[in-house]
């Protein structure tokens, strides 16, 4: 636990900031990017399909079957290609109805969370999506350094959980609860997951963490909402961190 403790300050200040509501630090991201990238896919594909068609009118009947077959292959291969240029498929999130996934090819994690969820950008912390509306309902993942190759050469779940609990998720001002601690593997590597309550005077958030080590950095994915929506909300944010996965890079 002295390394852990060691690692505080530089935890504290990359993770600090996740444990109560944002205001004035979002900023809306991707979104824009996203209806670009599919407006240029449809531009693209009606410029084929219309120069296709064209051709098709002005061939023989050999050359119009000809092309019927060069678009059904084309239909069959676009998606073949799409799915070759994707991350692997052993270190993508599996989609799963209601979620959208997120893999980070540079820094090697991948997760899911909840569709309608946006992202917004929190300086400190290297991935944030959250409810617009339930601002407490959100997904953050942050990463430090580390030269430990094991999450369990910290300690015990419940000490390791415990000291980000106290002095990293949460401020000093808000009383916390440690409900649940428990380790699980994954693919060979260790995983930390814990459950934990944190009241502040106006609000209690109900939260749940994951934590590994891998590529020389302490992974930390923490997800909640309001305690009065926590029953609504646990399924689906069970599924999130039980989603985090971090991969070789």
């Amino acid at each position: 636990m002295a390394a852990l403790q060691n690692s505080m300050p530089s935890l504290h200040h990359t993770l600090f900031v996740n444990s109560f509501p944002q205001k004035g630090l979002q900023k809306l991201s991707h979104g824009a990017f996203l209806c670009c990238k599919t407006s240029v896919s449809l531009h693209a594909r009606a410029e084929h399909l219309s120069s296709s068609a064209a051709a098709a009118s002005t061939s023989s009947h050999f050359q119009e079957s000809c092309g019927r077959r060069q678009i059904i292959a084309a239909g069959i291969i676009a998606p073949l290609v799409s799915i070759v240029d994707r991350t692997p498929t052993a270190f993508a999130a599996e989609t799963k109805k209601g979620f959208l996934p997120v893999t980070d090819k540079k820094d090697g994690y991948t997760f899911l969370y909840p569709f309608g969820w946006q992202e917004v950008v929190i300086e400190g912390q290297d991935k944030v999506f959250k409810d617009v509306i339930e601002p407490l309902e959100s997904v953050s993942v942050n990463m430090i350094p580390t030269n430990k190759q094991d999450i369990r050469d910290f300690g015990s779940p419940q000490e390791v959980a415990e000291t980000l609990i106290k002095k990293v998720l949460a401020p000093p001002t808000q009383k916390t609860k440690l409900v649940q601690a428990a380790e699980h593997d994954v693919d060979g590597k260790a995983y930390y997951t814990f459950e934990f309550i944190t009241k502040a005077p106006n609000y209690t958030r109900h939260a749940l963490t994951a934590v590994s080590i891998g590529n020389g950095k302490f992974y930390t994915l923490t997800t909640g909402a309001n305690e009065r929506r926590w029953d609504k909300m646990k399924d689906r944010l069970v599924t999130v961190v039980d989603s985090f996965k971090i991969f070789n890079v």
